[in-house]
């Protein structure tokens, strides 16, 4: 009977009851793994799928916040450009402008120098030719002083008449 039930089994044809029991067994296996493993695996799933979408959208505002700053740096950048040839530009004219009072300036002064230079040139000019009119004048008294004098040391009249004029000049 041995031989029997030996050659009665095959993987085909299992028994009723070990495929009963095989199936409570699994069941009650598949209810154990799924309340105690099935249930924390899910839920780490589902915590580590929240965690990588939160991720993703932290990245993508993180994203669209570089970018916004991107923006606003290019025109930070625009602006700081614009001011500093804003500043260039009124630095340039306020160069042209001090130049040009300086060169205004200098052309004044220059003038000035010149009218003045001009003027004491003139002063300078009659005041030689005051002197030299004086000079002149010196000269033409010593020479009638010494044509008088030649013309008046022969005769008695016109030496008393130098007296009298000698003596009026100490007078005065």
């Amino acid at each position: 009977m041995i031989s029997f039930f030996i050659a009665e089994f095959t993987v085909i044809r299992p028994d009723p009851g070990m495929l009963v029991w095989t199936t409570i067994v699994f069941l009650i296996f598949w209810f154990l793994i799924g309340k105690f493993a099935f249930k924390p695996i899910g839920t780490a799933l589902k915590d580590r799928e929240n965690s990588i979408q939160n991720a993703l959208d932290e990245a993508k505002r993180t994203r669209e916040e570089m970018s916004k700053l991107k923006a606003e740096n290019e025109q930070i950048l625009a602006q700081a450009r614009e001011e500093r040839a804003s500043i260039l530009k009124e630095a340039k004219e306020t160069k042209d402008s001090i130049i040009s009072e300086a060169k205004n300036k200098a052309k004044d002064e220059a003038q000035k120098i010149v009218s003045n230079a001009l003027m004491e040139i003139e002063n300078q000019r009659k005041a030689a030719i005051t002197d030299l009119k004086n000079t002149a004048g010196m000269l033409a008294l010593d020479i009638a002083e010494k044509v008088l004098r030649k013309e008046l040391s022969g005769d008695s009249a016109q030496q008393s008449y130098v007296k009298t004029l000698v003596d009026e000049i100490k007078l005065n």
